[in-house]
């Protein structure tokens, strides 16, 4: 057993298994000091991890050129960024609880309140789902995969998902007041969904936030207990407090601030303390010398009627440098929209030159692990 959380080189044990009691007691035990370091990692998706992350032990294995990480550190996250790189997040025990203990009193959860947890613990949202477990001194309810019915019939007071898991539950028309909280976050919602989800019982709270902050640290765009948020002259969301990440494993320096605060990859706008999540910097489309934010014109396009669902990214283009693409899921296969039509319903409500230049319709959207749209495959074209 690891007992000395202030020795600088605590062993990393990477994890490679389901969800289940083994892992929750792993991850208890490591923000209890009581165990090595935890990295949470999904079979099937962990060999590039380890020999990115190298942790000290794979399922209990020592292994050869593994590396520990700085005592205060609990749990590293793997998370991919632009390049597919995996990355690995560390996080201390300290911001972890500071994290589902702000969740918690946001959302007025009680002592002995049961979580479920069906989303992949090698992502953050899925982790502090059994972080709020403990905190709570309840047994999670852990599930290895999402079933609608299993979700439905779990007994669990709160539960996180993504926006996809919700659309599945709505589609069943199910009484989603059986649960108390519904924290629903990872992608932004298609148009209606939380209006539909509403009229079915369910009470929403929309989160925001990233491995880098412990999950959600913005709950229906205000901020949780203790985190701060500003917008930078360069439009992107800033955020401090007691849930920040310790720093990123191998990089030098590990834990990249701005005056201690973390500059994420995303636009934003605040009114009256309220945050407005616009997209992500990197989804900046350049057309024609104009700048378009992907997300703002996919926002607009998911509230056309003939739209299920729908992604926007940029395109090379002889003439324009990008073109701004259109991907969607048609709400009847028998009547998609045109382009015509998409580009006149954008018109009515953007600059011109954030109208779609092209389209594709596709049957659904890829999506990572952690239900959001797999964007690097839409522009690869696969």
């Amino acid at each position: 057993m690891w007992r000395n959380p202030s020795h600088p080189d605590r062993p990393l044990h990477a994890v490679v298994q389901p969800p289940g009691p083994a892992l929750f007691t792993a991850i208890r035990d490591a923000l209890d000091g009581d165990g090595p370091a935890v990295l949470p990692l999904s079979p099937g998706h962990s060999t590039g991890a380890i020999a990115s992350l190298r942790p000290t032990h794979a399922d209990g294995a020592p292994l050869d050129g593994g590396v520990g990480v700085p005592g205060d550190v609990a749990v590293v996250i793997a998370t991919s960024g632009s390049t597919g790189e995996p990355k690995g997040v560390m996080l201390s025990a300290t911001a972890l609880r500071a994290s589902a203990a702000a969740s918690l009193r946001r959302v007025e959860a009680s002592k002995g309140d049961r979580w479920l947890c069906c989303l992949p613990v090698a992502h953050v949202s899925g982790l502090q789902v059994l972080v709020r477990a403990l905190l709570c001194e309840s047994e999670p309810i852990i599930h290895p995969g999402f079933d609608p019915h299993a979700v439905l019939s779990s007994g669990a007071d709160h539960v996180s998902l993504v926006p996809t898991q919700l659309h599945r539950l709505v589609e069943l028309g199910a009484d989603l007041s059986v649960f108390r909280t519904i924290l629903l976050g990872g992608a932004a919602p298609r148009a209606g969904l939380l209006d539909q989800a509403r009229d079915l019982g369910a009470r929403i709270v929309t989160t925001y936030g990233m491995s880098e902050t412990c999950g959600g640290c913005v709950y229906d765009g205000r901020p949780l207990y203790g985190v701060d948020l500003k917008i930078g002259d360069d439009g992107l969301i800033r955020i401090s407090g007691p849930v920040l990440f310790s720093g990123y494993r191998f990089a030098d320096p590990p834990m990249p601030l701005d005056g201690g605060w973390f500059v994420t990859s995303d636009l934003g706008e605040l009114h009256g303390g309220r945050l407005r999540v616009l997209g992500r910097a990197d989804d900046v489309i350049n057309t024609g010398g104009e700048k378009v934010v992907a997300g703002a014109v996919a926002a607009v396009l998911a509230a056309h009627p003939e739209v299920a669902d729908v992604a926007v990214i940029g395109t090379p283009d002889p003439e324009w440098g990008e073109a701004v693409t259109a991907v969607v899921v048609p709400a009847s296969p028998d009547t998609p929209p045109t382009l015509s039509q998409l580009r006149a319903y954008c018109r009515d409500r953007l600059p011109p030159h954030a109208a779609p230049r092209d389209l594709r319709l596709v049957p659904r959207l890829p999506l990572l692990p952690n239900g959001k749209t797999d964007l690097m495959r839409l522009k690869a074209g696969t």
